[in-house]
């Protein structure tokens, strides 16, 4: 009877012990050379790494049209690592196809950058396979929705695209001259 429990023991021992889990692997602290777009960076002895998870709207190349919040999110990766020492942890796939790296990003502090650019709205969850810190970027994207942050609620903060007449400001804009039928001379 004692032969059972176990038995029992040792094969959730075994199972929990073979689970997939992902492992992730942290690297020293590095330097972010420069900011690519809203989910890119240059680092230091790296090359490119694209951020593990997360997806921001695209700048536009060339002939390509800007997506909204695409500079928005530019500018939020850069305010939070540009010229800053971070640690990148690597979980799963090292390279994506376009041969950058692919890790998550923590600040000196321990700031999750991935999931701070998701929960202000400015990327989404875009994981293809399990990952280790997949929950909390799901959270931080179910927070941006509900509280209507970056892309979740209005547009961004554009110029209009209306026509205005050159050295017109809404403010000062005169209105046209109304017109006014000429009254018919009676004879």
């Amino acid at each position: 009877m004692q032969i059972l429990p176990m038995v029992t023991l040792v094969g959730v021992a075994i199972v929990q012990s073979w689970s997939p889990t992902p492992k992730i692997v942290r690297s020293d602290p590095v330097l972010v050379r420069s900011v690519v777009d809203g989910d890119t960076i240059d680092v230091v002895g790296v090359g490119r790494v694209r951020l593990l998870g997360i997806d921001a709207p695209e700048l536009g190349r060339v002939y390509d049209t800007t997506a909204p919040f695409a500079k928005e999110a530019r500018d939020r990766l850069t305010a939070l690592v540009l010229h800053r020492w971070v640690r990148l942890e690597q979980d799963g796939q090292s390279l994506d196809a376009y041969s950058r790296h692919l890790a998550y990003v923590l600040t000196e502090d321990g700031q999750f950058v991935n999931a701070t650019l998701v929960r202000e709205g400015l990327a989404r969850v875009t994981a293809r396979v399990a990952l280790a810190r997949l929950p909390e970027l799901q959270r931080a994207e179910a927070e941006a929705q509900s509280f209507r942050r970056g892309m979740w609620g209005g547009m961004p903060q554009v110029p209009s695209t209306g026509y205005t007449r050159p050295g017109a400001s809404g403010a000062t804009r005169k209105q046209p001259a109304q017109r006014t039928k000429k009254k018919k001379s009676s004879k």
